[in-house]
């Protein structure tokens, strides 16, 4: 390869690979053929081509910044240099060293405070590894897409991987396009054989797609995808409801760590972020910094609190923000049923066969002893349950226990609907929140039970008068297509749906509150957790109406009997009062997942003691999990969230979005691309490369804007029409995508005219433009980056007092006072470009000894994070090898440990600033004749 030396490149600058000119998108060092460069053509037979460089594979020229040609800019209010100029802002990646957000009030969507602070805090890091914690409800989906924004803004979001339960793929996907632009390819079933269609087969499908959305189920799958993933390195990678990945051995598990080590950024996002135990968190830790927890048994919440993000609704920031946009849940009511006569003589039958102990002929020890209630739990729910639990039982029952089954299956069998007495009482209060033919009114009625959820829709729509159409229903065994369809539908205003019968799949990740706040538990899950998880479907941001909760209580006479007064009635009653005192119901379990709560409880019960006595032991155990992240992002937080510094030419997107299309089609676009312009809203046929970027949305919403052949965009600066657009999707009665979309900083369309305003320029070219200076001011731009390819320091400078003084000055001030904005008047008056030609290597020069100057002054700022993260690996490796260790693990332990620390010195040496700036010449400024005189 034949490259000048210290040469470098950055996006944004131009190339010549294979004698044609490209333009830099983005760069990153360090591959196996050397650095790679993704670029845009520039010159004729290339232009708007995409293609991928290496510099160990291709011929590979960098522009010199002296070699720069100065060209007259003729274009009416020098509107061609400063589109560039603005194009060139846009396309710089902001440094590592800024911290500050530049897009916080760029997108659809509410701007508060504390769904930036978890922006704030993935870019205060050496690498963005977060987990967001933040309870139900609270918005972890518009959270990650901040700081998906922010990552895009600074050239380290281009490829994308989301990784979330099947339930929430079309809904997360949504979110990111309708709200902030970020398209995602959904790849679930339908997506998986779209792949299979379109390349070949063997291929690694994440290298056609760059920023994709799959189902953590289809992707766990490692002799399906294993082999891809490792060979595919990631910009982000997304793992939605993340504590699934804690049990260490399992699909998930390894999944996670595959990805965790293919990634430069990892936002891992859950409301229930560890079981409990401090060890099993430490490896989910490590998984965003392998360096720091050094005793997976003994941490405290300093060692996390650079990774780990929680808030609940009455955390002091979250609370004074949400005003009317949450509103305050209603009581849990419980309704009670009295159990009829067939009902009696189940849970005699339970009482005194069941629970007594007395349906065996053999001692009933360990999970034998849990079965009973296995079996009450089942009545509970429904006699339909019941009796698929006893059938299942009755194939390999013998003796006693056989003769036991038997009798529950001649008592289910002899129950009929009349005879439920929660089947009437659910009938009861939807009729009396008044759902019912003719009416809007909608609720989602949960079960633990697939038996309990398909009887309740057979039977439940002829007793409201509604039509099959009004119900949908929703358990583990839908299929996925259909499972989004579902939740789409519940959410959509215009629908038919009134009732959503649903089991637990439905009680993470999903949003239930759009059209709905009357939620209905036909069985109560015996886990605070899964209660809170699953009144958290309507009971969420942007809830307009008081959530409503009731639960069916079933009740029986006998005195003894174990109906859910016993425990069901109580978990209600604990789960309303810690989620109002505590904001949530974590530290009045004692322990932090669903299952184990379940099974403690259970043991209790077999053990002699209340559901108060479980709990109350539970919580006089040392939590250490609360002590530990007692005051993680609880704390009120004071300081404003630190803005980026972002020079810019246009006061607005709107303006350089217009300004470039006239440029781009010489004043004429209404005729090139039927360009209609009314008020704020924008509709447009998408010319073909723009087309090509926008392949990663769904067909269904591209079908949605086709003329014909054409492709039809409509977007609006607007964030009220947006927003109104947005809600009337929502009122449509099938799924459909917004008619207008909202035009952010990231969104495709802005992306391509940056790209099509920087080519519009020749073979580095620079234009030459007058505006109120004295003497000639040459403005320059100077990059240092570092091992990766990441700009560590960006330098906008204005060089001016040449030959003799130079003085350099921040661009954005002299742009300002040199009055460079749309009231210029270009005379195209003729100016001497040779003696500008001949200042221009001076300029350069005196940009290069000013970078050279201050390169020490700036790689310090970088430096100290870095060495301060050394210090943290000398003292994980001194606290990680512990003397108690056997021998051989002692070693193995040693081994592991000098291996994460060289990994992570590694990749410290690659975060430092190296080699020379790159600089380039990117326009002149003269002295106007009005102002020279």
């Amino acid at each position: 390869m034949t490259i000048s030396q210290d040469a470098a490149f950055a996006p944004g600058s131009r190339i010549e690979v294979r004698d044609e000119e490209w333009l830099v998108r983005s760069v990153k060092t360090g591959t196996a053929d050397g650095t790679m460069i993704k670029a845009v053509g520039v010159s004729e037979f290339v232009q708007d081509v995409e293609a991928t460089f290496f510099t160990a594979l291709d011929e590979i020229q960098a522009m010199r910044p002296e070699d720069t040609v100065l060209v007259h800019d003729t274009s009416s209010r020098f509107r061609q240099s400063r589109l560039f100029l603005e194009a060139v802002l846009r396309r710089t990646p902001l440094p590592r060293t800024e911290r500050g957000l530049a897009l916080t009030d760029r997108f659809l969507l509410d701007p508060l405070t504390y769904q930036q602070r978890p922006v704030e805090l993935a870019l205060a890091g050496l690498r963005p590894r977060i987990l967001l914690a933040d309870v139900v409800g609270l918005g972890k989906t518009l959270e990650v897409g901040l700081i998906l924004a922010e990552l895009i803004r600074r050239g380290r979001g281009e490829r994308i991987l989301v990784v979330s339960p099947q339930q929430v793929l079309e809904q997360f996907q949504r979110e990111l396009w309708t709200r902030f632009a970020i398209p995602l390819v959904r790849l679930d079933s339908t997506g998986i054989q779209r792949i299979q269609q379109e390349i070949p087969a063997g291929r690694n499908p994440f290298t056609y797609f760059k920023r994709a959305i799959i189902s953590v189920d289809t992707l766990k799958d490692a002799g399906q995808f294993g082999h891809h993933l490792d060979a595919t390195a990631w910009d982000v990678v997304v793992i939605d409801e993340s504590h699934n990945l804690i049990n260490k051995g399992t699909q998930r598990n390894e999944l996670a760590r595959r990805l965790a080590a293919k990634t430069d950024a990892l936002l891992l996002a859950s409301a229930t972020p560890h079981n409990g135990d401090k060890e099993s968190f430490a490896q989910l830790i490590s998984l965003l910094d392998p360096a720091a927890i050094a005793n997976p048994k003994q941490y405290d919440a300093k060692d996390i609190a650079h990774l780990y993000l929680r808030r609940t609704k009455i955390s002091p920031e979250v609370r004074d923000q949400i005003g009317d946009r949450w509103a305050d849940r209603g009581p849990s009511q419980a309704v009670h049923c009295e159990a009829g006569e067939i009902e009696e003589q189940i849970f005699d039958e339970l009482t005194d066969v069941w629970l007594a102990g007395k349906w065996s002929d053999e001692a009933i020890t360990g999970q034998h002893r849990l079965f009973p209630y296995t079996l009450l739990k089942s009545f509970l729910s429904s006699h339909r349950a019941l009796h698929e639990t006893v059938t299942n039982r009755r194939k390999k029952a013998t003796g006693t226990e056989r003769a036991a089954l038997d009798r529950l299956a001649e008592l289910t069998s002899a129950m009929t609907d009349r005879d439920s007495s929660k089947l009437r009482k659910l009938v009861d209060e939807l009729k009396a929140i008044g759902v019912g033919r003719g009416s809007d009114v909608r609720a989602v009625v949960f079960s633990e039970r697939v038996p309990t959820i398909k009887w309740l829709a057979e039977v439940v729509p002829g007793m409201l008068g509604l039509k099959p159409n009004a119900v949908r229903v929703l358990h583990g065994g839908v299929a996925d297509k259909d499972e989004q369809t579902i939740l789409q539908e519940f959410e959509l205003a215009g629908s038919e749906v009134r009732l959503l019968f649903t089991g637990d799949v439905a009680s993470e990740g999903v949003n239930l509150h759009q059209q709905c706040h009357h939620l209905i538990h036909y069985d109560i899950p015996w886990s605070l957790i899964r209660i809170e998880q699953r009144n958290g479907r309507i009971d969420r941001y942007g809830q307009k109406h008081q959530p409503q909760f009731r639960a069916l209580i079933l009740t029986s006479d006998r005195p003894d009997a174990k109906d859910d007064r016993t425990v069901s009635e109580k978990l209600l009653k604990r789960e309303e009062t810690a989620h109002r005192s505590l904001g949530s119901v974590e530290a009045a379990t004692g322990l932090y997942d669903a299952k184990a709560e379940e099974d403690r409880l259970v043991r209790d019960l077999l053990n002699g003691r209340s559901v108060e006595e479980s709990y109350e032991a539970a919580h006089a155990e040392v939590d250490v999990m609360a002590d530990l992240f007692g005051e993680v992002g609880t704390a009120p937080v004071a300081a404003d969230i630190a803005r980026a510094r972002v020079p810019k030419l246009f006061d607005s997107t709107r303006d350089f979005v217009d300004t470039a299309l006239r440029e781009i089609y010489d004043d004429r676009p209404e005729d090139h691309i039927d360009l209609r312009r009314e008020d704020e809203l924008l509709t447009f046929l998408a010319p073909d490369d723009l087309v090509h970027r926008l392949t990663d949305l769904p067909r269904s919403y591209l079908r949605a804007h086709r003329e014909g052949e054409d492709l039809r965009l409509k977007v609006t600066f607007d964030r009220k029409l947006a927003q109104r657009k947005l809600d009337q999707a929502r009122q449509s009665r099938t799924p459909m995508w917004p008619e207008i979309a909202f035009l952010s900083d990231v969104h495709p369309m802005v992306d391509w005219l940056v790209d099509k305003v920087l080519i519009r320029l020749g073979r580095q070219q620079a234009p030459v433009l007058t505006a109120d200076v004295s003497t000639p001011v040459f403005l320059i731009q100077g990059v240092y980056a570092n091992r990766l390819g990441q700009p560590t320091v960006v330098q906008w400078m204005a060089v001016s007092g040449l030959p003799a003084t130079p003085e350099i000055r921040p661009m954005d001030e002299v742009l300002r006072d040199a009055g460079v904005g749309p009231t210029m008047v270009n005379r195209a008056q003729g100016v001497a470009l040779e003696p500008l030609s001949r200042l221009l290597p001076q300029a350069v020069e005196a940009a290069r000894q000013h970078l050279e100057g201050k390169r020490d002054e700036w790689a310090q700022a970088n430096a100290e994070p870095l060495q301060k993260y050394r210090e943290q690996l000398t003292h994980f490796q001194q606290a990680s090898l512990f003397d108690e260790l056997p021998a051989p693990h002692r070693e193995k332990r040693r081994r592991r440990v000098d291996a994460t620390v060289q990994e992570q010195n590694d990749l410290l040496d690659r975060l430092e600033t190296a080699g020379d700036p790159l600089l380039r010449v990117l326009a002149v400024l003269v002295p106007s004749p009005e102002y020279a005189a």
